[in-house]
């Protein structure tokens, strides 16, 4: 059964990892919700034994990895493959099947958080640029309309501080979303963790406790 089909809003929630109490990057891990928090899906990383661990600590968000979606029911619905890059990180996203929809690939950019998603093609189908004074949202453009939002959600502080605990929204609000647009979608807002809110700095984080911007 596909996570995406029908429906206008679907929440992501990272699994917290004690690991990331001590200073550890863990395997991340994702619940998926729909509009009524109705449990879903899943997301996985797929690197669990040492090496995997070691790669995470050394290479972080850089390393080779995938990511497995899972409907409620444990059934496999996307394949997400990350491959090395130092910079301009690219997600390739597969379906159960194996067949390859598309990707999502970073863009140079100085003054946004910046990407495409791209289909099977390399076709670029949809643009996303969050702006400096919108750090938190990320409008997919198409055809200079928006027909999709990815916003991350405040966690609260504690969790903030310790982990890499994030939470996202993703709203579908084009009529003329594909079933492959609305995965690519999905699996983008996975990327949009790892790439720019994997990475903490307790600069950062104090400066929301003590109510800075």
């Amino acid at each position: 059964m596909s996570l995406v089909n029908g429906r206008n809003q679907i929440f992501i929630k990272q699994v917290f990892a004690a690991a990331e109490l001590f200073g550890f990057e863990a395997r991340n891990k994702y619940e998926i919700f729909d509009a009524e928090k109705r449990l879903i899906g899943y997301a996985a990383e797929q690197q669990k034994n040492l090496l995997g661990f070691l790669l995470r600590q050394g290479l972080r968000h850089w390393r080779v990895f995938s990511i497995s979606v899972f409907n409620a029911n444990r059934e496999l619905n996307l394949r997400i493959e990350h491959p090395f890059r130092f910079f301009f990180q690219r997600l390739e996203v597969h379906d159960a099947a194996g067949k390859f929809l598309g990707a999502l690939q970073k863009r140079f950019s100085i003054l946004s958080k910046r990407f495409d998603v791209e289909d099977a093609n390399g076709n670029v189908v949809m643009e996303v640029a969050s702006p400096i004074w919108r750090l938190w949202t990320f409008p997919f453009i198409r055809g200079g309309q928006d027909v999709a939002t990815v916003s991350k959600r405040w966690s609260g502080v504690l969790t903030e501080v310790f982990t890499n605990r994030d939470n996202f929204l993703i709203e579908f609000q084009s009529p003329t979303l594909s079933e492959t647009d609305r995965n690519l979608i999905l699996a983008a807002g996975l990327y949009i963790d790892l790439e720019y809110f994997e990475e903490k700095t307790q600069s950062v984080v104090s400066s929301q406790m003590l109510g800075g911007n």
